[in-house]
């Protein structure tokens, strides 16, 4: 199974979207699984609870900084994350994603922890 699918089982389990996207990394991470879960957990349902970024992003940009971090600010790297995710997804809002704000669902959460890991690799392609 690849990340990604690995990714949206762990949110079908057990895990809100930001925990998923941090777990499916743990083999890459030196961090325990109760360490992921822990970081992740602030960020169902977006940050803010639907009011603002989809939680599944922002483990996205976490990881970016535990995967490239080198002393200095990652600003266009986070950058070129958060426009890459807004463009595959619709938005980087929780509450636009879901259609809780405009009424229209844009993306679903599996989908956006599929781009969320996706994104991620590319950047580890990068490298």
């Amino acid at each position: 199974m690849d990340r990604a699918e690995r990714a949206v089982e762990l949110k079908h389990t057990d895990c809100n979207c930001a925990q998923a996207v941090l777990l499916a990394f743990s083999d890459t991470l030196d961090l325990e699984d109760t360490k992921l879960r822990a970081l992740g957990a602030c960020f169902g349902c977006g940050m803010g609870a639907f009011d603002a970024t989809c939680g599944a992003l922002c483990a996205a940009q976490m990881l970016l900084g535990m995967k490239k971090y080198s002393g200095r600010p990652l600003m266009q790297a986070s950058k070129k994350l958060h426009s890459g995710f807004g463009m595959l997804c619709g938005s980087t809002d929780c509450g636009e994603l879901k259609g809780l704000k405009g009424g229209r669902m844009l993306c679903s959460c599996d989908d956006c922890i599929r781009h969320a890991v996706r994104l991620i690799e590319d950047t580890e392609k990068e490298d």
